[in-house]
């Protein structure tokens, strides 16, 4: 019987074991809200990475990609609102002295923790400021920047020079981003560091619901393309007071998260308003120019926005499966294969036969030409490596035995079904080339 659900704490367990996630700074206690990526962690977040870079940007004619600095002069940030509004409310018990969001407080004033009173909400800035240069007075500061959009909005004029680009198009960037958080938790779902996969298209007035409503369907469809269940996402129109200041209309695209439903990612319409900005505080024109008609003015901007640590706990997630095989329980992560870390494994069936080992690694050699995520493991018996391979979720094991050297077949197991079958080397990488 097949489990399908899964705890953080599993999932936390799992990618410190294997490599995936690891607390940051852990060997002096760490530092709440950061986290390194390990061997098979960094590549999974690569591989969804370009997954959307090669779905957004390389496959499409209407998308120029971008890499902006992270510091940037401060007042594209006073333009953007986020000095003056770049913040989330904070409240402080008055005996235990612990900081925490308001708004995630059932009881906004008892103190979760201790049990104090708490008092009155402030509003605090989540931007990290820092000074650049030698100079300490105010006109050092600048910001780690809080989101990646603002670098696509201060290049739209460059990209529309350089490319005189023909609307609609847009600009994508995946990069890092920081918040202060008051109160960073769950894993990798809030932290201080984080990345983004951000979109801005730039369209005309009159055409933003259509885009609108394409970029809703690109984001469900990317998000099967990672192995989230349809039934896991939902959508929440937001409304009224919630909505961004820039923004007419958002969906947040949330997923069922072992600590609730949250929002993973995010789809807005933000209006005019960021090139409007820019353009009052800038004193540069960011008008766009229609070469048919003659027509000048400022776009409107769809923006489809996802966070890159969300996306990989929610695949994680959806991967994790406890079912039995060959009468044990095992887990396994059923990761899609143009993902996983690891797209094969080698194994010469005993470790200490030469021509074994000698044989597997030729076959590893040639197999390496499909993919260079191959992976070799003679260590303990054969089970043991299947199993360690199912929980980091590699697709194919093959297995080099005696039949090999007299016919060339190799095993293929599959990591979902377990099932096994003899193939040539060819008809592997065959198998191996159509899924990833």
């Amino acid at each position: 019987m097949e489990k399908k659900t899964v705890s953080l704490d599993t999932i936390v367990s799992l990618a410190k074991r294997r490599g995936f996630i690891y607390p940051g700074s852990e060997i002096y206690g760490g530092l709440a809200g950061t986290f390194d990526y390990g061997p098979l962690g960094v590549t999974l977040k690569k591989n969804i990475e370009n997954l959307w870079w090669r779905q957004f940007v390389e496959s499409r004619d209407d998308m120029y990609g971008i890499d902006a600095a992270i510091l940037m002069n401060p007042k594209a940030w006073e333009a953007s609102g986020h000095v003056s509004g770049f913040s989330d409310p904070l409240i402080e018990c008055e005996k235990c002295k612990r900081r925490f969001r308001a708004d995630h407080l059932d009881n906004p004033s008892t103190c979760p923790e201790c049990g104090g009173k708490l008092g009155e909400a402030r509003q605090f800035n989540m931007m990290f400021a820092t000074k650049a240069g030698a100079a300490e007075d105010e006109s050092a500061t600048v910001y780690l920047r809080p989101e990646t959009a603002g670098g696509i909005f201060v290049n739209f004029k460059n990209v529309v020079d350089s490319f005189h680009p023909k609307l609609p198009f847009g600009i994508a960037q995946i990069g890092k981003a920081f918040r202060n958080e008051i109160a960073p938790r769950e894993f990798v779902f809030r932290v201080r560091e984080l990345e983004q996969m951000e979109i801005e298209y730039f369209v005309r007035p009159g055409e933003w619901e259509a885009s609108f409503e394409e970029w809703h369907g690109l984001m469900h469809a990317f998000a099967a393309e990672l192995g989230i269940k349809k039934e896991d996402i939902h959508d929440l129109e937001v409304e009224g007071d919630d909505l961004a200041h820039y923004s007419k209309r958002t969906i947040d695209f949330e997923f069922d998260y072992p600590f609730g439903r949250k929002e993973l990612w995010g789809l807005a319409y933000r209006t005019d308003f960021d090139l409007s900005a820019h353009q009052e505080h800038s004193g540069q024109k960011l008008e766009y120019l229609d070469d048919s008609t003659g027509e000048k003015f400022i776009p409107h901007v769809i923006e489809p926005s996802l966070g890159v640590g969300r996306t990989l706990l929610a695949v994680l997630l959806s991967a994790y499966h406890e079912d039995e095989l060959g009468g044990e329980t095992r887990a396994v992560l059923k990761l899609p294969a143009k993902i996983a870390p690891v797209k094969a494994m080698v194994s010469p069936l005993l470790k200490n036969k030469p021509e074994l080992v000698g044989k597997a690694r030729e076959v590893r050699a040639l197999l390496q030409k499909v993919h260079p995520a191959i992976a070799w493991d003679d260590n303990g018996n054969i089970g043991k490596r299947y199993r360690r391979q199912d929980e980091i979720g590699t697709p194919f094991c093959i297995t080099i035995d005696f039949d090999t050297l007299e016919n060339g077949t190799v095993t293929l197991r599959d990591r979902d079904s377990g099932e096994q079958e003899r193939l040539t080397v060819e008809e592997v990488a065959a198998r191996i080339q159509a899924v990833i």
